[in-house]
């Protein structure tokens, strides 16, 4: 697995000091999304665009821990 050059901060994150932020990066093939917390540059969460979707879904919604229909 290859780890991405390029990661950009999450909007939320603020402009002020520190490493409190959420970063994320794509690869193109296969059409992967890595997720890190900048305090922890070397550790990552790997996924793909569905099961991030349904998880945003359900975080937005409040139904975090329900299945899906």
């Amino acid at each position: 697995m290859t780890t991405p050059a390029h990661w950009q901060k999450s909007s939320f994150s603020g402009g002020g000091e520190g490493n409190d932020c959420l970063e994320l990066a794509t690869t193109p093939t296969p059409t992967t999304i890595h997720l890190r917390e900048s305090e922890e540059p070397t550790t990552h969460l790997t996924t793909t665009p569905t099961p991030l979707s349904h998880l945003l879904h359900h975080i937005k919604t409040g139904r975090l821990g329900t299945p899906l229909a």
